[in-house]
C-alpha cells in the first residue's frame, strides 16, 4: 500500500504565508509527477500547482508568482510554499502523484484558511 502524509495547513491572515508537505511512503518504486490540488466550499476541485520529476512546474494563473511547488525525491516529499495568501486562497488543498508509471494517489486533504 502507499500512503500520503499531508502537513502545514491551518490559519493565517491575508498576507500570510504556509508551507505545505506531502510525504509518500509504501510500496513506491519510482515517483512521477506530484501536485497539489485545491478544492474550495461549494467548488470544484482545481489545479494549483505540479512538478515533473526534472523539476518543471506549471501553475494555475490565480497562484502563479505567488505560490512555490518543490520536491525531494529521496524523501519522496512534494511542498507547496504558499506567500501572500489571500482569502480566496481558502481550500482543502490536495496533494496527488503519480507512482510506479501508471497509479495515482490523492492525499487525504489540508484545510487551509485565510482570514483576518
Amino acid at each position: 500500500q502507499v500512503q500520503l502524509v499531508e502537513s502545514g495547513g491551518g490559519l493565517v491572515q491575508p498576507g500570510g504565508s504556509l508551507r505545505l508537505s506531502c510525504a509518500a511512503s509504501g510500496s513506491i518504486f519510482t515517483i512521477g509527477t506530484m501536485g497539489w490540488y485545491r478544492q474550495a466550499p461549494g467548488k470544484q476541485r482545481e489545479l494549483v500547482a505540479t512538478i515533473t520529476t526534472v523539476g518543471s512546474t506549471n501553475y494555475a494563473d490565480s497562484v502563479q508568482g505567488r505560490f512555490t511547488i518543490s520536491r525531494d525525491n529521496a524523501k519522496k516529499t512534494v511542498y507547496l510554499q504558499m506567500n501572500s495568501l489571500k482569502p480566496e486562497d481558502t481550500a482543502v488543498y490536495y496533494c496527488h502523484v503519480r507512482y510506479n508509471y501508471d497509479m495515482i494517489k490523492w492525499g487525504s486533504g489540508t484545510l487551509v484558511t485565510v482570514s483576518s
